[in-house]
């Protein structure tokens, strides 16, 4: 914690990338206010890791030239200067010639809602929605099999609740991407068993 003593009360983004703590943990900033991430636990990690395999598949078969990003920097247009969340996962279907530190366009962002940043989540979809490329934002759960779904609207408008998915197929209308909601807890301590 003593690196945390030596920042500027409200860091820039151009500040926070310069920034180098030396504790090894992945850190977010949050209105010029740098936010360590706790390493996520067993199922946080399955379900980013079982998503991201399926969406980046899709993407190769489809030849889509989008691409996934994990754990990306993102920025989201409030407070632009003193912000970049970090999700689980993103897809951008933007081409960059040079290296970026930061998405700026994604269309479809991720968050895995664990109990330990479910209030961190919240917050960091409310500053997706900022963002005039998102079209969807999903947010898996990892205390029962479930999803919130948020999806713009035609006009550009956020619906003001999340379709909630128990059950039924996963569908990201912005990829073109559909999958059993089920099969993506197969390898979790959630996964149901078959009947019989």
């Amino acid at each position: 914690m003593a690196a945390l003593a030596k920042l500027p009360e409200h860091m820039s983004v151009h500040d926070f990338l310069s920034w180098v703590p030396s504790d090894g943990r992945m850190w977010q900033l949050v209105d010029g206010e740098p936010q360590a991430m706790t390493p996520p636990n067993r199922t946080h990690g399955t379900l980013q890791g079982e998503l991201g395999r399926l969406i980046g598949n899709h993407l190769q078969d489809k030849a889509s030239p989008c691409s996934l990003v994990v754990t990306p920097g993102v920025l989201p247009n409030v407070q632009a200067a003193h912000n970049m969340r970090v999700p689980d996962l993103a897809v951008t279907c933007s081409e960059y010639d040079a290296e970026e530190t930061g998405l700026t366009d994604p269309m479809l962002i991720v968050e895995i809602l664990s109990p330990s940043n479910k209030k961190e989540t919240r917050t960091n979809v409310w500053a997706y929605t900022t963002i005039p490329s998102v079209q969807e934002i999903l947010v898996l759960w990892t205390t029962t099999v479930g999803a919130d779904l948020l999806r713009r609207g035609p006009d550009g408008s956020w619906p003001r609740e999340p379709d909630i998915i128990t059950e039924g197929d996963l569908v990201l209308e912005s990829i073109g991407f559909r999958t059993p909601l089920p099969d993506l807890y197969r390898s979790t301590r959630l996964r149901r068993s078959p009947p019989g």
